[in-house]
């Protein structure tokens, strides 16, 4: 059996610990509220671009916009969303783990596709196993603007663009709810699915649909980007308050537990006492 020494050190350990945990779940807590406000006061926005982009595009037949075309698959880009740290519970392996499997699934050569790596984990992860990382956006802040993303939303259209790939996807955790994040895999281009949809309203152009769809597509495609982004930080809040909560709860759970422990010991330890006192009194009477 362990000292009462060991004991009560362990307990001061495990003390220490849920202090900290419970400080980083409250400090999760905090941040998750802004991120669930920002995520969802991008959806109004969201929606009604893609509204008009699809009205737009339904009432063009000969668009040429090369978002809007399909063309031969040679190389395809995945952009990967993950956080620069742990301590989030499996909000990091989850969404690292779909597009991996995808990814082995739909490519036996490396020639075949590249990653567009989002945070540290999904850097590190990609790299360690030889598979091509060909951009990299770490050290996003937690109450993220577009501003800060723009240089990565308009490389990546880029890349299409210029054709070095010719199809693009992107992994993220889609926050459900403060308990609830699916990892979800959205086609981000070519823009096909629009055509596919239905017309809703009318509109009259100037100076033309194609000047309209050269501003409007890049920017529809960049929402995209920067909505999955709002969304994946709001899963990323919710999943490390989750986690800290489980591991404040598991701390106190072994305090206890060693605390029963402790206080066994130091009543056997004084029963022990009292009955060698009692055997030295006997002895000299």
């Amino acid at each position: 059996m362990a000292s009462l020494r060991d004991i009560k050190s362990r307990i001061n350990s495990n003390k220490k610990t849920s202090q900290i945990t419970k400080a980083q779940q409250m400090v999760s807590a905090s941040k998750l509220n802004r991120a669930e406000n920002s995520a969802k006061a991008f959806v109004p926005y969201m929606e009604k671009i893609q509204e008009v982009v699809a009205n737009v595009a339904l009432g063009t037949s000969d668009a040429t916009h090369p978002m809007l075309k399909k063309r031969p698959v040679k190389k395809t880009g995945y952009v990967v969303i993950t956080s620069d740290r742990g301590l989030a519970g499996a909000f990091n392996v989850n969404v690292l783990r779909g597009a991996y499997q995808a990814i082995n699934k739909r490519h036996k050569s490396t020639d075949e596709y590249a990653v567009i790596a989002v945070g540290k984990v999904c850097r590190d992860f990609f790299k360690k196993r030889g598979v091509p990382v060909i951009a990299e956006k770490t050290g996003i802040s937690d109450e993220m603007t577009f501003m800060e993303v723009k240089d990565l939303t308009y490389q990546t259209l880029q890349m299409f663009t210029d054709e070095t790939f010719d199809e693009l996807y992107i992994f993220y955790n889609h926050y459900v709810s403060a308990i609830a994040q699916e990892v979800t895999e959205k086609k981000l281009l070519p823009l096909t699915d629009l055509a596919t949809g239905k017309k809703t309203a009318s509109y009259e152009f100037e100076p033309s649909e194609e000047s309209i769809l050269e501003v409007l597509l890049p920017q529809y495609a960049e929402s995209l980007i920067y909505g999955a982004l709002l969304d994946s930080k709001a899963s990323e809040h919710a999943a490390r308050m989750t986690a800290m909560k489980n591991a404040t709860d598991n701390a106190k759970e072994i305090i206890d537990s060693l605390t029963l422990s402790y206080n066994r010991a130091r009543q056997a330890a004084i029963t022990q006492e009292i009955t060698e006192i009692v055997g030295g009194a006997a002895a000299l009477e």
